[in-house]
């Protein structure tokens, strides 16, 4: 029988053997009644011992420790189970057959073990199995499944296990950690030898280009990052699964029944590295017990709703501009960041020896780039094999500049780094003191490194993750692996900023043109671009302070710029777009841009058209590099629209037109594009609209509505719609024509909440016979135009069905808002703020709260129960977060200027957020 580390057990191993031995002093020991009493005494065994183990995990915060306990309970648990069936189930003239072996393999192999993992044993046959091994294989399994545990098991002989490691990769690295756990220890013996032999000889570089592609695969599945704000503990990139990859490839490679130890005795990871490896394998083990404890099951996924949790559980306390969730992910992320550089480190070692397949290209590459050479303007390294290697190891503290340098090189050359001299980096950190950051050649080589194109966002990451970037600039050190509780972000902010510099690179070198037309086409117009690298790599530099991060971030930028070497001019433009990084997406996405006040007072911002262009090209590479699915089409067309209006202010055009002959032009252009119809046909048709369709509406979608109008008077429909599918902006249209009512769009953004529709705007007009012309705008779910057409065409059929009467919108939100939500994770004060400076002709009011299903519809319908007429509607939504912007007057067309109404209004709203949300959890939002 193998150790089961009684001393350590969570229960006391007397009781346990005491429950035993009872039963197997029974006349029939395998009858109901004891089998009963037996597994009754250890559920209640296996219960207390789990519970022992989380009071101590919580007490300790040792994870491995707790791994181990809870492998070393279930251990003894089985082999008690296979003794006892050995006794009940004897065999009275045992043949060399009558042999049976029972080992822990996969996870439960290493002895170490998580609350809710499965249990994988492999019971080894010699040559066959024989009703005696069947019998007692029967009843450990059957025991352990009535007990409730998950078992992943496998019945073979030694030479069938032989035979399958061969054959499947997954089989042969479970076999490769099994651990024997009791039966014939001589039958286990023998299949390691022929593992060893049979198996694993002269294949290392095999498995280990498995393991290492199985890994990549992996990680393109779950998320292609390490700092997703709901990482994956156990899969993710930089999860347990990398560390085990690496367990797995020493123990393979060097045949070392330590597996990580294996990594320091062939020289893979320093004796300090492997010292980190345990840390960070201790911490994920502690944050994965603590997961399966609270949900009760094998959850591996740090959702935002088990975040706060676990925070608690591991002890952690907010600090001043950060609260404890945040403090605990980064946490989280800052062993990513090592479980990644651990694995970087290893693989490189290993392609250095050469014990990873290379493809045919890349060895050709390597014979062809294998002439070592020195780059220009250094004496201190050399390239060998397309790879930096440091001269000697005095580099670094012969000259601190080369801590810069070697970046800079990397970056000239797409070099990649030698391990070792990676590893001399790392080492070398305290090098980089004040000095140093001061220094006007490491500043210069630094923002060659920041503006070198194609291969910034790589070389940025590499400066980041060996700890050089956050020490050369010690207010970028500070937001490292710091996450945002939040919906909308969706990486660090370390990891945002380093990506949204990658996107400017991408923009710069023409690669995004099909995607950011008007962005691409400002780009070569900038002769300074250095401007908007810096702007971006600060922008959110100021995250977790206690003040506004723009205004502290602003700041920042006029103490950095200098020492970067930048001049006056240069420094302001920079702090300048670092405070007003979020304006431009804050006005195109929540207000009114078809009112002129919205365009003068954002003129007012931006002053010149080179800041405008500026902050165009900043705002697109920030929202796109938020995360996946944050940036489309329409976010796209709004910033266009806000660029175009307020270009023309600031160039004169636009603001010398007065409203009147803006007006009459509109009317004059639509009736010219409608050449066929008749002059009464087109009278009428102008007479139909009031001056705010004019001034607010394309003529695009003068033509379109002009059409539709005909064609619902043709038809005498008092009801119509019309659906267009924007492929570009990745939005769909749906317009409405029916009887003017102060519902009506209450009763659009019900039927779009009932079926999960996201609306993204809306606009409201009038005419003047009494019709609601109204526009709503919903994100694009369907890849294919037709399904999406189909979506909407069953959103009109629901606005026309609760108009009638014939659809009861309350009771379909009812059946959508039933269920959990990520959103319950967050709790936001609503704020509501009603202002009249923000147009000339209506109230502004803005709503921002915590989103949820029916939120537009529940808003609406106050408005509308308030007598507030929605002139236009703004929706936005970032993350959990909701912010809805409705633009309103009285029914006469005044503004809402009285304070007793205003304070009405607020209230009645919030009622509406509060009352609503407190119903049912919601799933998406309308």
């Amino acid at each position: 029988m193998a150790s089961t580390r009684i001393s350590d057990l969570p229960v006391d191993p007397e009781r346990l053997q005491g429950l035993f031995a009872e039963v197997a002093a029974e006349a029939d020991p395998g009858s109901a009644g004891p089998r009963g009493r037996l597994l009754s005494g250890l559920k209640e065994i296996l219960k207390e011992g789990k519970a022992t183990v989380r009071a101590d995990l919580k007490a300790d915060g040792k994870g491995t420790r707790a791994a181990e306990r809870l492998s070393a309970l279930f251990d003894t648990v089985i082999v008690s189970l296979f003794d006892l069936g050995g006794k009940i189930y004897r065999a009275d003239n045992p043949s060399s057959a009558e042999r049976l072996s029972m080992a822990a393999v996969g996870g439960y192999g290493r002895g170490t073990l998580a609350p809710g993992s499965d249990i994988d044993l492999l019971f080894l046959f010699p040559y066959k199995a024989t009703p005696w091994s069947e019998s007692i294989t029967e009843f450990v399994l059957y025991m352990l499944w009535d007990l409730g545990v998950k078992v992943g098991h496998g019945t073979r002989t030694v030479n069938e296990s032989i035979r399958m490691s061969r054959q499947d990769m997954t089989v042969r690295t479970a076999m490769l950690e099994a651990r024997f756990l009791c039966g014939d220890e001589d039958l286990f013996a023998e299949f390691q030898q022929r593992f060893d032999k049979d198996v694993v000889a002269g294949t290392a570089p095999q498995f280990i280009a498995s393991k290492l592609a199985e890994r990549d695969s992996r990680h393109a599945r779950i998320g292609g990052s390490r700092y997703l704000v709901e990482p994956q503990v156990k899969e993710g990139k930089g999860g347990q699964r990398d560390l085990q990859t690496l367990y797995w490839i020493a123990k393979y490679a060097y045949r070392s029944a330590s597996g990580g130890e294996a990594l320091v005795d062939a020289g893979l990871l320093t004796r300090a590295e492997y010292r980190l490896f345990r840390r960070c394998d201790d911490f994920l083990w502690a944050v994965r017990c603590h997961l399966h404890f609270i949900t009760g099951r094998a959850e591996e996924r740090l959702s935002f709703d088990l975040q706060r949790e676990l925070a608690r559980e591991l002890g952690y306390q907010r600090h001043p501009g950060l609260r404890a969730v945040e403090r605990f992910m980064k946490h989280y992320f800052w062993v990513a960041k090592n479980v990644g550089d651990l694995t970087r480190i290893v693989c490189a070692a290993l392609e250095e020896r050469q014990q990873k397949k290379e493809a045919r290209l890349n060895r050709l590459l390597r014979s062809i780039t294998s002439r070592r050479h020195t780059p220009e303007a250094t004496e201190d390294f050399y390239v060998e094999n397309n790879r930096l290697h440091q001269i000697d190891d005095e580099v670094f503290e012969r000259d601190p500049v080369n801590l810069i340098r070697v970046f800079f090189l990397a970056a000239q050359g797409s070099h990649a780094f030698h391990p070792d001299t990676l590893r001399l980096v790392t080492k070398s950190l305290k090098l980089i003191d004040r000095k140093l950051q001061n220094d006007e050649e490491a500043n210069r080589l630094f923002l060659k490194v920041l503006c070198s194109g194609d291969n910034t966002e790589v070389v940025l990451r590499q400066m980041n993750e060996t700890g050089v970037l956050g020490r050369f600039i010690p207010e970028f050190g500070r937001i490292v692996s710091m996450m945002q509780f939040n919906m909308y972000h969706h990486y660090t902010v370390d990891e945002h900023l380093i990506r949204t510099v990658g996107t400017l690179a991408a923009l710069d070198s023409g690669r995004l043109a099909d995607e950011l037309p008007l962005s691409a086409e400002l780009m070569p117009e900038f002769r300074d671009k250095t401007i908007l690298y810096v702007a971006l790599l600060l922008h959110d530099i100021a995250k977790g302070k206690p003040e506004d991060h723009s205004v502290a971030g602003a700041r920042i930028a006029r103490r950095l710029c200098p020492r970067f070497g930048m001049t006056p001019q240069q420094t302001e433009t920079v702090s300048w777009l670092v405070r007003e990084h979020l304006t431009m997406s804050i006005t195109a996405q929540s207000r009114d841009l078809a009112d002129r006040r919205t365009i003068l007072d954002f003129a007012k911002v931006v002053q010149t058209v080179e800041r405008l262009k500026l902050l165009l090209i900043v705002t697109v590479c920030d929202i796109r590099a938020v995360g996946p699915g944050v940036w489309n089409g329409w976010k796209g067309q709004l910033l266009r629209a806000l660029y175009h209006e307020t270009e023309l202010i600031l160039t004169g055009g636009h603001s010398r037109v007065a409203r009147k002959e803006r007006i009459a032009g509109a009317r004059q252009e639509l009736a010219e594009h409608l050449p066929d119809w008749s002059p009464q046909e087109r009278q009428a048709l102008l007479d139909l609209h009031y001056p705010a369709y004019w001034l607010r509406t394309a003529l695009e979608d003068q033509i379109r509505h002009a059409r539709f109008l005909r064609r619902a008077g043709e038809q005498g429909l008092a009801f119509a719609h019309e659906v267009k599918v924007r492929e570009f902006a990745g939005v769909t249209e749906i317009c409405i024509l029916a009887p003017d009512h102060p519902r009506l769009l209450s009763v659009m953004a019900g039927a779009c909440a009932a079926t999960g529709a996201n609306i993204v705007d809306a606009q409201i007009f009038t005419t003047t016979d009494g019709r609601a012309l109204d526009t709503i705008v919903i994100g694009r779910e369907f890849d294919i135009d037709a399904d999406e057409e189909r979506r909407a065409e069953r959103i009109a059929r629901i606005i026309e069905q609760a108009l009638q009467g014939e659809a009861r919108l309350p009771d379909m939100l009812a059946k959508r808002r039933q269920g959990p939500s990520k959103r319950d994770a967050f709790s936001i004060e609503p704020d509501i703020r009603i202002d009249n400076n923000l147009s000339d002709r209506f109230t502004v009011v803005e709503i921002a709260c915590l989103d949820r299903i029916g939120l537009l519809y529940d808003l609406t319908r106050v408005i509308a129960d308030l007598n507030l007429d929605i002139a236009s509607a703004h929706i936005a939504t970032f993350g959990e977060r909701a912010v809805d912007t409705f633009y309103v007057t009285d029914l006469l067309g005044h503004k809402i200027t009285a304070e007793a109404r205003q304070k009405r209004i607020r209230e009645q709203l919030i009622e509406a957020i509060g009352g609503a949300s407190t119903a049912k959890p919601a799933l998406a939002r309308a």
